[in-house]
């Protein structure tokens, strides 16, 4: 069975969003897809719209777990699942996937990381992408969270971010 990777992020509308994270997160949908496995994202644009790119540019298969309507759908989505469900289908972004990859973020990225950890999904954070990755992979955060039964991944790169994410779903298996 393929394997299913969650990509959460910051969406174009986030002023912080760097060419840097958006070229990140490109390389993480394409490196998901070189593999054999299938991203699921909120279908939108940013993060989620360059990781969706990526996947395109490899010959994988995307899939959006959308907010509301199909228009807010990249162009690069293979399958847009429209829930009308808002926030709340961040949910069923994590729940739906075997690791979650976070890059960059604002309060919907932390809510998709957050609800990874508290259901104790693994959970890899890019660090140097900016918003609440950066957060979450800082030191003096990471000495904090030595404290907490499930705590994130840090990766250097997208290469390293993907192979972190095969390598726990295997060991899981």
């Amino acid at each position: 069975m393929r394997k299913i990777i969650a990509v959460c992020g910051s969406d174009a509308s986030d002023p912080n969003l760097s060419e840097f994270a958006l070229k990140v997160a490109e390389k993480v949908g394409y490196f998901i897809a070189e593999r054999g496995g299938v991203l699921v994202c909120g279908g939108g644009g940013g993060v989620m719209e360059a990781a969706c790119r990526g996947v395109k540019k490899a010959g994988g298969l995307s899939i959006g777990i959308l907010p509301e309507k199909k228009d807010y759908a990249n162009s690069f989505l293979d399958v847009a699942l429209t829930t009308y469900l808002g926030r709340a289908r961040n949910y069923i972004i994590v729940r739906s996937s075997d690791v979650v990859i976070g890059i960059a973020g604002r309060w919907g990225t932390l809510n998709e990381v957050s609800l990874s950890l508290n259901v104790g999904k693994p959970t890899i954070i890019v660090k140097g992408t900016g918003g609440w990755s950066d957060v979450l992979s800082s030191n003096s955060l990471q000495d904090f969270l030595r404290s907490f039964p499930t705590r994130p991944f840090i990766a250097d790169s997208a290469k390293q971010a993907v192979d972190i994410a095969f390598k726990v779903i295997e060991q899981k298996e």
